[in-house]
């Protein structure tokens, strides 16, 4: 049998375990899982007959060196920093490996390498960065092959709560990694350029700058600019185009309500806080506020962020317990952002009949013959329940399917590799619109930034 080892058993591999095992009676596949919980493996193969769950380190080197001999595919779901390690076993064992992360220097040191043994090691092939890449390439390249230039490029992609499932406030719940949403824009300004100019927002601002979006079916929704725009401008062979923004979709209000807490200092990760283990949440929120003898935490918070007694915004803190005296945060040694985590967390955890969502959302501006068109794009998968959820659909199936179609010798190209060749997406995505991935594209009017038009 062909053998595929997957590295990680976390929530991101649930579709893509199921995947390959419904496969692999038809595709004589035999699928290892490895994760530090033997477990969590176990579980994920549901005693599949033809799978096998290992508690597997990473760090060890010879299990790992060995396990990765006896492969003909290998899948890293693990944490970004830890594929490197895989990778350079693959590459010295001939095997072909695929990861929905980031390309690292790291990782593309390893190309050239590669391309000598004729491996593939494919790279962001999951959802942002995966899908955003496959479902854009598809529709740029059928302009540029109709004669047309792309003259305006915007992507905007989340992770948020199903609409049966959004009951609070802040219409949202963690679906994902929750230290990433309260770090998220942190580490340098947002870059993106518009109509040809080059624009940036700084942290202190950036969730006072959002775009707004209407998905048909779901709503209106906002985003916030991701932290670099402008490298996709390459990738995607946009050096000339006018206006390249990515961003990160919420449903409207929430960035704003975010925004106290970045201007308090909420969110910062730089510096431990005294006694975090025993503080109150009402404590954590006085620790940002000025002295006062006399005026309440509600007051000093109210005037120091200028919110209104009857604003929504107040009411969305307030949800959160935010001003709790018995609410302990029991975390030592703790940043702002680690307690801020906490208090969220445990407003914000999807509970166990909870569905998640993602929604994508792509703007094609182009020239074509004289005249100035517009494509939008719209995505919207909605999770089964929290063990497929929506999230480890378009993270997983992806990667799932990639992994497949390098051991079929259906993607051949060797070195270290994005989704964004014909022969990739091509196939990928119209097989994910079996499992409810699936873009609708409709022509609108194009104005670009020019409203006076």
């Amino acid at each position: 049998m062909r053998k595929i080892l997957i590295i990680g058993a976390g929530r991101s591999a649930s579709s893509l375990i199921k995947y390959l095992l419904d496969k692999s009676e038809a595709e004589n596949l035999f699928v290892t899982i490895g994760d530090l919980s033997e477990d969590l493996a176990k579980k994920k193969t549901g005693n599949h007959k033809n799978s096998r769950a290992i508690s597997f380190d990473v760090f060890n080197a010879d299990q790992r060196k060995q396990e990765i001999q006896q492969a003909d595919v290998v899948i890293s779901m693990l944490p970004a920093h830890m594929h490197i390690e895989v990778a350079k076993d693959c590459v010295l064992f001939k095997k072909h490996m695929v990861t929905a992360s980031y390309i690292s220097a790291e990782m593309q040191a390893l190309d050239a390498v590669a391309k000598e043994n004729n491996i593939v090691l494919m790279n962001e092939i999951g959802l942002d960065p995966g899908i955003d890449h496959m479902s854009a390439m598809k529709i740029m390249d059928e302009i540029k092959s109709e004669g047309g230039k792309i003259i305006l490029f915007e992507s905007f992609c989340g992770g948020l709560v199903a609409p049966e499932s959004d009951n609070n406030l802040w219409n949202y719940k963690f679906t994902w990694n929750p230290r990433n949403v309260v770090l998220a824009g942190q580490g340098g300004a947002a870059k993106f350029i518009q109509e040809g100019k080059y624009k940036y927002i700084p942290y202190n601002k950036l969730f006072r700058r959002t775009e707004f979006l209407e998905v048909d079916g779901f709503g209106r929704f906002e985003a916030y600019a991701n932290r670099d725009s402008l490298k996709y401008r390459e990738i995607y062979g946009l050096d000339d185009t006018k206006t390249c923004y990515r961003g990160t979709i919420r449903r409207v209000g929430f960035s704003k309500a975010w925004d106290v807490f970045v201007q308090l200092g909420m969110t910062d990760d730089t510096f431990i806080v005294d006694d975090s283990e025993t503080m109150s949440n009402r404590e954590f929120v006085n620790l940002f506020l000025p002295y006062h003898p006399t005026d309440s935490v509600e007051i000093k918070f109210r005037h120091q962020l200028k919110i209104d007694q009857d604003d929504v915004i107040w009411d969305k803190l307030l949800e959160l317990d935010l001003l709790s005296k018995t609410a302990i945060s029991g975390l030592k040694n703790a940043t702002p952002a680690q307690m801020l985590e906490k208090i969220l967390a445990d407003k914000w955890t999807l509970q166990s009949d909870d569905k998640d969502m993602i929604v994508m959302y792509h703007k094609f501006g182009y020239e074509i013959n004289g005249e100035e068109k517009q494509i939008d794009s719209t995505m919207v998968c909605l999770g089964d329940d929290q063990t497929y959820t929506a999230m480890a659909k378009t993270v997983g199936l992806p990667v799932a399917i990639a992994a497949l179609k390098i051991l079929n010798g259906e993607i051949t190209t060797a070195g270290v590799q994005l989704p964004i060749s014909k022969e990739v997406y091509e196939p990928i995505l119209k097989e994910l619109e079996a499992y409810g991935v699936l873009f609708k594209e409709f022509e609108v009017p194009y104005f670009g930034y020019n409203y006076s038009m």
